[in-house]
């Protein structure tokens, strides 16, 4: 009888050089480079590394980000085209079709060589934060503010939020936010890229494919989840009530358990890191409070009575700094979307560059009717 993997778990699909995930010991790198290493650097620099393979020098670097400074801007057209979404268009409907109208403007669109695809994949990665931004202002009834000429990756896209330059600690966790998102392996998204691309699809469809996916409540959704579980719970002082009631009920605990890691997310482990610095420096502690407290109950309840190996993922902690960001939950999954594009078109280049057609078999378990 056939060994059926539901959801693939467990099966290897393809070889890649782009990321690597140790789920026993808790151990995430990108091109071999662990991520607490890559959580010091810029975040062009971790861009940078994804899409070519190695990390940049100095010229390299200055170079690359320059190429993503002078694509930031988008043209009033695609402002334009935001401002006719419906009211109520979620934040990552808007993402994705702003990348599809964008993909009827951009120069290398019929163009599939690797330099129009890596010219293609810039654009990509520069405009989702001004496309994100904008939309948000557009729905508070606010004008777009342009891309600042000199601020970087996560500092620009703090200011076109607010029209005003962030804090230095806020600019370090927005760059480490878009860090920590930018790659893992063969998730749901990026399996969804893939397969796009083994069709020798162009960039842009497989990045709208990407967005579909990413959207989920069970991807990058999850992050939204986890904001309005906060809210939810409003005090640490309810943290063991609402668990207890989600397991009284057969519910899941948003932001714990991974497919993959058996231990501690390396990814949240940074992310409460920076959830615990920024309570600190605002003095105000309730949030990060609330988050621990849940952590503890869930340890209690699910772990120690229960036996089962949960521990926080990359959308717990998290949650928490877009709290102290100001990052309204309805916004959450979209900036998953900003970091998580330099993976996607690190993927979208590397199956490029060795192809096959993605295309598994299933099992039929339905009925067959005598032929006539």
């Amino acid at each position: 009888m056939e060994d059926i993997k539901k959801g693939l778990e467990s099966v290897i699909a393809l070889e890649t050089s782009i990321s690597y995930i140790d789920g026993i010991n808790g151990i995430l790198e990108y091109r071999g480079y662990n991520i607490n290493d890559l959580s010091e650097m810029p975040y062009d620099a971790v861009s940078y590394l994804l899409i070519h393979g190695e990390l940049p020098d100095e010229d390299e670097l200055e170079a690359f980000s320059g190429q993503l400074r002078a694509e930031r801007e988008i043209d009033e057209d695609t402002i334009e085209f935001m401002r006719m979404c419906p009211y109520g268009v979620e934040a990552m409907d808007a993402l994705r079709t702003a990348v599809s109208y964008l993909s009827h403007h951009d120069p290398d669109m019929s163009d599939c060589s690797l330099d129009a695809n890596l010219r293609k994949g810039i654009r990509l990665i520069a405009k989702f934060p001004t496309i994100v931004a904008a939309y948000y202002r557009i729905t508070n009834g606010q004008e777009p503010i342009a891309p600042h000429p000199s601020l970087p990756h996560g500092a620009n896209f703090l200011y076109m939020l607010r029209g005003e330059e962030p804090s230095e600690l806020e600019a370090r966790l927005m760059e480490l936010d878009f860090i920590l998102s930018a790659e893992h392996e063969l998730n749901a998204s990026t399996f969804s890229v893939r397969v796009a691309v083994s069709t020798l699809s162009d960039i842009h469809s497989a990045v709208i494919a990407g967005l579909s996916t990413l959207k989920g409540p069970l991807h990058g959704g999850a992050r939204l989840a986890v904001m309005r579980m906060l809210e939810e719970v409003g005090s640490p002082e309810r943290a063991e009530e609402y668990v207890l009631s989600l397991i009284a009920e057969g519910q899941r605990v948003m932001g714990f358990g991974h497919r993959v890691y058996k231990t501690y997310d390396p990814r949240a482990r940074i992310y409460k890191r920076l959830a615990r610095e920024i309570a600190d420096e605002r003095g105000d502690t309730r949030w990060f409070r609330i988050a621990e407290s849940i952590e503890e109950a869930v340890q209690r309840e699910l772990v120690e009575k229960q036996g089962k190996p949960l521990c926080p993922n990359v959308d717990f902690y998290s949650a928490v700094v877009y709290k102290y960001l100001h990052i309204p939950p309805e916004f959450a999954t979209s900036l998953f979307a900003i970091g998580r594009i330099s993976g996607w078109v690190a993927h979208c280049i590397e199956q490029y560059a060795d192809n096959r057609v993605i295309r598994p078999r299933a099992k039929y378990v339905g009925k067959h009717h005598p032929s006539r």
